[in-house]
């Protein structure tokens, strides 16, 4: 294999975002909707890293997480497609923005049935295709 090759994975790492997000509520979404990933999904995340001081940082996903937004209608949609794939998947939704702890965030959620939550960012992760057809209808985030 050529070592300067680029590297093609048949996963996906993608987040999709409601387009009427404030700039620092989509930051805040995403990182949010990713931070579960590498607990459930083990295989995402990448070896260590060290500077050539040998200062030791924390591990990080080994592929992109690509960013998407849609309105609410297709991210309700891509929500539906990932539930009936059974692909790994996190949630926030406008709730989420009035709590400000974990324990708060998941009463919020689930105090709402799955087909009334007012999502705002739906993160997914699987084979590449299955993840594409979640996502129709959105477009990479500018």
């Amino acid at each position: 294999m050529d070592a300067l090759a680029p590297v093609r994975f048949d996963t996906k790492i993608a987040v999709l975002l409601r387009d009427d997000l404030q700039p620092w509520q989509r930051l805040n979404v995403t990182a949010f909707l990713v931070s579960g990933l590498g607990t459930v999904c083990p295989e995402v995340v990448g070896e260590p890293y060290a500077d050539a001081d040998d200062t030791a940082y924390l591990p990080m996903f080994r592929q992109p997480v690509l960013v998407f937004e849609a309105g609410a209608a297709t991210l309700t949609a891509a929500h539906g497609k990932a539930l009936s794939r059974a692909l790994p998947r996190s949630v926030f939704t406008a709730d989420l923005f009035g709590t400000g702890n974990d324990r708060d965030n998941r009463a919020a959620v689930r105090a709402v049935r799955r087909d009334d939550l007012d999502l705002v960012g739906l993160a997914v992760y699987g084979p590449r295709n299955a993840v594409d057809k979640v996502l129709k209808g959105a477009r990479m985030h500018p």
